[in-house]
């Protein structure tokens, strides 16, 4: 997930901000055990495609991307979880022959095309750190959501969402977006968001959630579920029937 931030400046770097120490910097041991893992996992993330390079057959087929900015509201899903949901995106494809749209979620994209490098997608997304995608790059900020090339309006039966924020106004403005590009034929939603946002989910989308968990590279404090406008039936394990 990704969304803007207002830059703010540094308090250190403008007039009257915090006064220099004569005594040197220390940290304390439990500090630097925890600098040494920040950096580590900064490191094992840092890059774009490929495995971490160990020679594991697990490792060469993982997909790696830039380093998840928690300011931008980013959390990257697991490989499972990215996995699955871009072998069901591939199966709509394959049914549809339609463009594919992600919406703030880089993970699918990048799994999506390792994949199948020949399906069309487009990823509209805020953090341009993802303009390396190229062509498939569309910059995107949800808090303008008609902001939207002519080209992808009306023109995919298949999107998938991932909304930045757990809110009504985010969901609700993500969801005038996926109005905006979904075909005027039937299309093919899937929703990647909190379990608190079922019910809104379902009154402004029409989606309904899927056996299937999607889970994050970082365990979130907030439950994350998988939602659909069609019932995938044997896939994603299926619509959860109400009990």
């Amino acid at each position: 997930m990704s969304t803007e931030l207002e830059e703010r400046p540094n308090p250190a770097a403008a007039d009257g901000g915090i006064e220099e120490d004569d005594d040197p910097p220390f940290l304390s041991s439990q500090a630097l055990e925890a600098l040494r893992e920040f950096l580590s996992e900064q490191s094992s993330l840092g890059g774009a495609g490929g495995g971490r390079g160990d020679g594991g057959d697990d490792d060469q087929d993982e997909v790696r991307l830039v380093a998840e900015d928690w300011r931008l509201s980013q959390f990257w899903y697991d490989r499972e979880t990215a996995e699955t949901v871009a072998e069901e995106i591939r199966t709509l494809y394959r049914s549809t022959c339609s463009p594919i749209a992600c919406i703030a979620c880089p993970t699918l994209y990048a799994y999506l095309k390792k994949l199948d490098p020949s399906v069309p997608v487009k990823l509209l997304e805020y953090d341009k750190r993802f303009e390396q995608y190229g062509d498939d790059f569309i910059y995107y900020d949800y808090n303008q959501p008609e902001e939207l090339l002519p080209s992808l309006k009306h023109n995919y039966q298949v999107i998938i969402a991932d909304p930045p924020y757990l809110s009504k106004e985010c969901l609700e403005k993500v969801a005038h977006t996926i109005s905006l590009l979904a075909h005027p034929q039937d299309s093919y939603l899937l929703l990647l968001t909190g379990e608190v946002q079922k019910e809104r989910a379902a009154e402004i989308l029409n989606v309904h959630p899927c056996g299937f968990r999607p889970q994050h590279t970082n365990k979130l404090g907030n439950e994350f579920r998988l939602f659909t406008n069609y019932d995938p039936a044997g896939r994603l394990g299926g619509w959860e029937r109400k009990v």
